[in-house]
């Protein structure tokens, strides 16, 4: 049996972040924080094959987050996936999968959506 892959959450909101880790835990090794100022820390320990991360949080947003990521050699190379509520899954489509120049994924959007987004960028 292959290794699953491991993908790390960040997301200050606690539901998002239970109902997600009961979903995608079927599929991959979950890691998981709802502090985005312990993300780095997190990713370097843990080494995700991808970082899934909120937009908009207090403390530090996921801009921030993604800017602190790839200050890093290690954790630059990890594929960055915003995993966002403001926008919509019809308004990242019209973006092309992007938001923010990053991949991203609504959170809207259907699980098989984030599912095919993940396998698309670990495999």
């Amino acid at each position: 049996m292959t290794e699953k892959k491991r993908v790390l959450l960040i997301d200050d909101d606690a539901t998002v972040v239970g109902y997600l880790t009961t979903k995608l835990s079927k599929l991959y090794e979950v890691v998981s924080t709802s502090d985005p100022r312990k993300a780095v820390a997190m990713a370097r320990r843990e080494l995700p094959d991808v970082i899934l991360c909120d937009i908009d949080m207090p403390g530090m947003g996921g801009g921030e987050v993604a800017a602190a990521l790839s200050e890093d050699t290690t954790l630059a190379r990890i594929p960055f996936v915003y995993l966002t509520d403001l926008v919509s899954p019809e308004e990242t489509q019209d973006l092309q999968g992007e938001v923010g120049g990053r991949p991203g994924v609504s959170k809207r959007a259907p699980l098989a959506e984030l599912v095919s987004r993940i396998d698309q960028l670990t495999s």
